[in-house]
């Protein structure tokens, strides 16, 4: 049940509706946090707050030609209802109906407000308390909470990273970005440059191709990229041969192990890895197909995330013709396509900046503590979750070298069980505290992608031990998040008197 406050005695504040749990984005991770909440906690009120009209964050929001996933479903989708076709890797759309009717199915979308976008939350000691400013229908409204939960991913959904070019003005054709994709764009037998190497790029050149005159994939510099079939077959033995209850998790938990292998394969091997997938690249391809200077990056595989394309669909368009690689800088734009730095003219109907995001974490939001703005770079991460001496307020950052959902889900069951050690206690706030001293802080991502590297005066650090270390590893954060101690003497709790505090260690 919500309640209201009434702040009347404020001119400034408007009433206020209150909420145990205040959960900002309704994506992947906010449909997991709410179907939590409500399983775990079932005395407790929660809301689920959503800048946007509608559910699916990520999903709902790309609708650029064949996006998809580059993680498999069964470890993208719910473990509380888990995927049950024999295609691993789908389509955006196919997601976004998928994660619709997961919050249909449990009635969480009973409990999203839409067109809700968060501004500012700022805490209170005294009130022990979230007073959270949300922009909705061109009116500011407040809501407070106990516990504040953001699940609003980590990039900026008003704007992409677009780098500027020399004279784009001449240029006679279209310039889009495939975060906001035109629906009058037809491209339909016109000339394509997709600028970029990443996922984006590689995700939509082959799906360009099928009408495109011909697509060009213009690339500064080469991405690892991996054939992977979009149907598994294991997974659909188990899935016949075994009850539903224990198939979904086996083909889960061989989808994370068999990700965790290839993973430390790479990082402990790196020179052996980078040559089989150049390998299987060389095979995928035209005869003579020049690989090393198209297809082999100056970085180990997993300094960055690897490139996946199901079904080989990208080599199998190269292979028809209907698309080329270009490895070359832009030197500027042309009225019929771009100049390179090579010299080489590159014509051009289209051009499709696939350039990357612009990481946002928290959403952009706002946040102070008892009237102090907290600057988030110069916090810590607690548990790959928390930030140090930030009450009451979780953040979701899913995995960089596997499935968001793995680590956005341990992340909600372990704010449940957060929540529940407080209730059972008699708390009322948790605070992560760094230990006496000094600590050596590390960048929270060890990855070298140019959206990490953009964003790395914005992002809090790590710290080289646990709790404050952020693992990419399922198996360690599934043995401290689901089976380690709460109280774990970092973690410092009082209860409702803010005269009154003690840490449980």
């Amino acid at each position: 049940m919500l309640d209201t406050l009434d702040r009347s005695d404020d001119p400034d504040q408007a009433e206020a509706e209150h909420v145990d749990v205040l959960v900002v984005g309704a994506g992947i991770s906010g449909i997991d946090a709410a179907y939590h909440l409500q399983k775990r906690l079932p005395g407790k009120s929660w809301l689920i707050l959503e800048a946007r009209s509608a559910i699916g964050g990520t999903w709902d929001l790309f609708r650029y030609p064949g996006v998809r996933s580059d993680s498999d479903m069964y470890t993208l989708g719910f473990p509380f209802r888990p995927w049950d076709e024999d295609r691993s890797i789908v389509d955006g759309a196919s997601i976004r109906d998928y994660v619709e009717a997961t919050a249909r199915e449990y009635g969480i979308d009973r409990r999203i407000r839409f067109g809700h976008r968060v501004t500012r939350a700022s805490w209170s000691s005294l009130a022990a308390r979230w007073d959270v400013a949300v922009e909705a229908e061109g009116e500011t409204r407040r809501f407070t909470c106990r516990f504040l939960f953001l699940c609003s991913g980590y990039y900026d959904y008003a704007q992409g990273y677009r780098p500027e070019w020399r004279d784009e003005e001449q240029f006679a054709g279209r310039i889009v970005h495939p975060q906001f994709w035109p629906d009058d764009l037809a491209y339909a037998g016109k000339r394509v440059v997709v600028i970029g190497s990443g996922a984006t790029a590689v995700t939509l050149v082959p799906a360009l191709a099928g009408q495109a005159a011909h697509v060009t994939m213009l690339q500064r510099s080469p991405s690892y990229i991996v054939s992977r079939p979009s149907r598994d077959s294991v997974a659909r033995w188990l899935q016949r041969r075994l009850p539903r209850r224990l198939a979904d998790p086996a083909v889960r938990w061989k989808n994370v192990l068999l990700g965790m292998f290839f993973f430390n394969r790479a990082r402990s091997r790196p020179r052996k890895v980078r040559e089989a997938i150049l390998k299987l690249a060389a095979q995928s391809l035209p005869p003579g197909y020049d690989v090393e200077r198209h297809f082999s990056p100056s970085y180990d595989p997993w300094d960055q995330r690897l490139c996946l394309v199901p079904d080989g669909d990208l080599f199998e368009a190269i292979k028809a013709g209907k698309v080329s690689i270009v490895t070359d800088s832009i030197e500027r734009f042309a009225r019929e396509g771009l100049r390179l730095a090579s010299g080489r003219e590159l014509p051009a109907d289209i051009v499709v900046t696939a350039t990357g995001l612009v990481v946002k974490l928290l959403g952009g939001i706002e946040l102070i503590v008892d009237g102090e703005r907290v600057e988030v770079a110069d916090r810590v991460n607690y548990k790959g979750m928390m930030l140090s001496d930030v009450p009451n307020l979780a953040v979701v950052f899913g995995y960089t070298n596997a499935s968001w959902t793995l680590k956005c889900d341990l992340t909600s069951r372990y704010v449940c069980r957060l929540l529940n050690h407080m209730d059972r206690r008699g708390y009322a706030v948790c605070v992560p505290r760094l230990p006496a001293g000094p600590i050596e802080r590390l960048p929270m991502l060890d990855f070298s992608s140019g959206y990490v590297k953009r964003a790395a005066g914005s992002l809090p650090s790590q710290g080289s031990k646990p709790p404050w270390r952020v693992h990419q590893n399922y198996v360690r954060d599934l043995a401290a998040l689901r089976f380690g101690a709460v109280a774990d003497g970092a973690m410092e709790f009082r209860p409702d008197s803010p005269g009154r505090s003690r840490s449980a260690g």
